[in-house]
């Protein structure tokens, strides 16, 4: 479970710490590409949790769904639909499912601990 959050908390510092400059024409396909990182980021978290987390699924579903999202804004550039807002939708809606997912074992751990400690 430590290496995806490893890996979210070096890349915000390097992110916070070097002033890098994305041109105006790719910010849609960086935000894209991001937000299907954090999906996969966050996936991992939620599969550790329910005990099925495989580092070969995780690394291939990272860079293929990033570059499938950063490749379908670029298509729908080219075609004049807007077909980044659909993988927005996409990916936020499974992002907030996985967060949520997470968040749901996390909270039944914590009272499962507590009740056990109040037992003995």
């Amino acid at each position: 479970m430590w290496l995806p959050v490893l890996g979210l908390v070096i890349g915000v510092i390097l992110g916070l710490s070097f002033e890098v400059r994305v041109p105006e024409e790719y910010s849609s396909y960086l935000s894209i590409a991001l937000l299907a990182g954090l999906d996969t980021i966050f996936g991992g978290i939620r599969a550790y949790l329910e005990d099925f987390f495989d580092i070969k699924v995780f690394v291939s579903g990272f860079f293929f769904n990033t570059l499938l999202a950063a490749g379908l804004a670029f298509l729908g550039v080219y075609m004049g639909v807007d077909l980044y807002l659909a993988a927005i939708f996409a990916f936020g809606v499974r992002l907030f499912n996985n967060i949520a997912v997470i968040r749901r074992i996390l909270i039944g751990r914590w009272f499962k601990d507590k009740e056990e400690v109040d037992r003995n």
